[in-house]
């Protein structure tokens, strides 16, 4: 009969509880609260195996929980602080989003047991492992569980993870280095001692040996393999042990069966005195491997550096002003609003908006962009960019942790989330390979056995070795990560990794007309205002009695009540309307049609600019009115902007724009595609441009539910679009296109809507792009072709006996290193 638990007391071990309901272990659909995380730990651990019934038989309460898991938990609790969150977790809306330094990672297979791990794990929203920069970035629901939670399994699972921060990663990475030179200088030295014995008993440089003396050599060459076997070697078996805890397989599985299997056989060689040893093919293994594996980390860090350094350019240090007086203060302990002083020569501390000075900015670090760029009072500023002239003072418009460049780093790690398919299959061929070479290995010892063969052993050690799949685990990873360090280096951010995979796919290249091919800075060429109607107006009436004397008195009345109007509106159109001097008057209502135009009411008259479409459907809306009438015969047969106040016809404009500079050389650099713009401007006008610039399909005067619909319909056809835009009312096509480029100014939307962001002003980047897609896609083929070639050349030489271990060794790591080579290439 099971004992009584006193009230307040934990279930498990039956000491004072008291953390409340915060550790909650179900027994018997009971909830039943434990005093601290071992016990917690040990009794979800009896319930997970169903063993329940240990607590209704048992006949005395147990021992307290892990105290050392209790000293874990309440470190790793620390992290669920609001105050230390503020500082590295970002809100994203119902979920919350970290990026994570995971110390531990050696390759792929590691990547994907974290995911998988990790997405087992209740309120885990997503997961993303980058390999090359050891990060992870979780999103997770923090009703659900919270970041220590998240942090605890990933220990569980035998990694270290902690938020990401530059000092402490490069910190990290030291050490990971250090740890590494330490493995394999020990490697080193032991191999060369080995090798001088073993070459003394190949070539029999002291004699006729006897076999006291070849004894006495093995019992040495023991000695000196057992620390390379049990530290050097220990980076394979831990990672191999990982894996198994997780009820899969890893490439170590086999490196960590071969190392071992060879140790023990030479081990009861030496015991028995009789039999093979192969202690310098051990050494050399474990040598060569971790060369291998060294100069991985070593690239895999240094085009990871190419952006991670970029937050290095963030000043550490503010000049603030409060108190009365500039005080030096933390840049991350700025708020917005506060207002920070940067001299000449300075980089900008954080985001914000300049109040006072004027000045150049140098802003390639974000755009690729060398030329400096003109800033003065309301201009946006970033933090990492140079300030290169005057003093300037600047309002803090965002905190250090949503800085832009903040920003563009995360997404990078967001990208790495959605793997192209090719890296899916790789990383699932090469565990069914793990699976079949393991078999393979058996089988190979089975036949050579039955066959009397006495190498039947080195056989098995040797196909284990030479195929091990390391090269084909590294084949995609590296190569996307040199790509994305690349196309950063050019101004270009990648939110989706599968994007550049896609690219190659791409038949058609859809533009938007305004702000993408064109600078989207209009001006107003031709004004027809229609007199009679101003004269009776009753706004015009009301605003200017008697004064519209003149023509020019007319159309300067007409722009002011635009300029008015249209200072409500982000369209780079509403930009022509706008005065130096304008008279302020009571707009109210305002009303955007995206697409189409605006509308607002001043003093209670109605007024609508926009396009035909929008003049229209206004004249069929307020068609009842007495007063309403249109003109259909139009002055400008050009005109393009449209303006009525109160259903009457005041005014047409025609506005037009300047092409973007690169914009004619990239049409002819893209001839393989095929082109189109896609635009809500009036049809004429997009017809000019793409005439002017050479592109042969023009679509004109469509809504963002038009432009989202031309895309389905070739999509629905079989044709894969590349679709550039920046505004508000691209973002619905940008969503739906295969891969979405976000152009220049683009609007914060577009951005989020994009799969990538041009974060300079030059459109050639576009092709700068596509060339980059197509090199990494054929990097990834490469790197995929000579591990699969490599592997099943070696396989039939291994399974004949005709490869010593070591040389399977040395083969296995000359392919892992041609592949990560192969990949860096990108980046030049």
């Amino acid at each position: 009969m099971s004992i009584i638990v006193p009230e307040n007391a934990c279930y498990h071990c039956g000491l004072p509880n008291t953390e409340g309901n915060k550790y909650l272990v179900k027994i018997k659909q009971v909830d039943y609260p434990m005093c601290c995380p071992g016990c917690y730990a040990v009794a979800s651990a009896i319930v997970d195996n169903g063993l329940e019934s240990y607590y209704e038989f048992r006949t005395e309460l147990a021992e307290r929980g892990d105290a050392a898991l209790d000293a874990t938990m309440a470190k790793l609790a620390v992290y669920d602080e609001p105050e230390l969150q503020e500082e590295f977790v970002f809100d994203q809306g119902k979920h919350k989003q970290i990026q994570l330094t995971i110390e531990g990672i050696s390759c792929a297979a590691c990547a994907w047991l974290i995911e998988k791990q990790l997405a087992k794990l209740s309120g885990i929203k997503q997961i993303a492992v980058n390999v090359a920069a050891r990060r992870a970035m979780v999103t997770w629901d923090d009703k659900i569980v919270q970041l220590s939670g998240v942090l605890k399994r990933l220990k569980q699972i035998g990694y270290d993870g902690l938020p990401f921060q530059p000092d402490d990663h490069e910190a990290s990475y030291k050490k990971e280095q250090k740890s590494y030179l330490k493995k394999l200088g020990l490697a080193g030295i032991m191999t060369m001692q080995v090798m001088m014995l073993a070459f003394g008993q190949y070539f029999d440089v002291f004699g006729n040996l006897e076999a006291d003396t070849i004894g006495y050599f093995n019992a040495v060459s023991l000695l000196l393999t057992t620390p390379v076997v049990l530290y050097s070697g220990s980076v394979f078996y831990l990672s191999a042990i990982k894996a198994f805890q997780a009820y899969t397989v890893n490439m170590d599985v086999p490196i960590s069966v071969a190392i071992l299997a060879t140790y023990i056989a030479g081990l009861l060689a030496v015991n028995s005195e009789g039999g093979e040893v192969y202690f310098e093919s051990i050494c050399m293994f474990v040598f060569f491997l971790l060369v291998s594996r060294f100069l991985e980390h070593r690239s895999r860090h240094k085009a990871a550096e190419l952006s991670s350094n970029m937050l290095k350019l963030i000043p550490v240090t503010a000049s603030k002003w409060q108190e009365g007086a500039w005080h030096s203060v933390l840049a991350k302990q700025l708020r917005v609003d506060d207002k920070v002083m940067v001299k000449a020569g300075e980089s900008i501390p954080i985001d914000g908006t300049i109040v006072e000075g004027q000045t150049t900015i140098n802003e390639s670090m974000l755009t690729g962009e060398f030329a400096p760029v003109l800033k003065t009072v309301g201009d946006p500023v970033y933090a990492g960019t140079i300030n290169q002239e005057g003093t300037i003072s600047l309002a803090v418009s965002k905190s250090i942790k949503y800085a832009v460049m903040n920003q563009i780093l995360r997404l990078q790690e967001v990208a790495l989330s959605s793997k192209p398919k090719v890296a899916q299959i790789a990383d699932q061929f090469s565990r069914y390979f793990v699976l079949a070479v393991l078999l393979i290995s058996g089988l190979s010892y089975a036949y050579w056995h039955h066959q009397g063969n006495p190498d039947a052993f080195w056989i098995t050690i040797s196909i284990l070795v030479a195929t091990c799949p390391c090269a084909l685990g590294l084949a995609t990873p590296s190569a996307l990560t040199c790509a994305m360090a690349h196309l950063n280096k050019k101004g270009i951010l990648l939110k989706r990794a599968d994007a550049l995979e896609q690219i190659t796919l791409a038949s058609d290249i859809v533009f938007d007309k305004t702000g993408t091919l064109t600078l989207g800075e209009f001006s107003i060429q031709k004004m027809h205002v229609n007199q009679a109607q101003i004269t009776s107006c009753q706004l015009f009436k009301a605003l200017y009695a008697g004064k519209l004397k003149t023509l020019e008195d007319q159309k300067q009345a007409v722009l002011n009540v635009a300029a008015n109007i249209e200072q409500y509106s982000e369209h780079p159109i509403a930009k022509a309307f706008s005065l130096e001097q304008t008279l302020s008057l009571n707009v109210s209502a305002v009303n955007i049609v995206i697409g189409k135009g605006i509308s607002a009411q001043i003093d209670g008259f109605e007024c609508h600019i926009g396009s035909k479409a929008l003049i229209a459907e206004v004249l069929v809306k307020n068609s009842s009115r007495s007063n309403t009438q249109l003109d259909t015969n139009f002055t400008l047969s050009d005109a393009n902007v449209y303006m009525l106040v109160d259903g009457v016809l005041i005014a047409e404009f025609c506005l037009s724009d300047t092409h973007q500079p690169e914009a004619a050389q990239l049409i002819k650099q893209l001839s393989q595609y095929k082109l189109s713009i896609l635009s809500g401007d009036e049809q004429a006008n997009v017809e000019k441009v793409a005439d002017e610039l050479g592109v042969k399909y023009a679509y004109g005067n469509n809504t963002p539910e038009q432009k989202l619909q031309f895309v389905k319909d070739a999509q629905a056809a079989g044709r894969s679009l590349i679709m550039l835009g920046d505004g508000i009312n691209d973002a619905p096509v940008l969503a739906a296109a295969d891969v979405s480029v976000a152009v220049g100014k683009a609007s914060d939307l577009a951005k989020n809507a994009a799969d990538l962001v041009l974060l300079g002003f030059r459109l050639n980047a576009l092709h700068d792009l596509l060339n980059m897609a197509k090199r990494t896609k054929a990097k990834i083929k490469q790197n995929i072709g000579w591990a699969l070639t490599y592997n099943f050349i070696v396989l039939p030489f291994a399974i004949s006996g005709m490869l010593s271990p070591w040389q399977a060794a040395l083969g296995m790591s000359v392919s892992s290193i041609i592949v990560v080579y192969n990949s860096t290439r990108l980046m030049k």
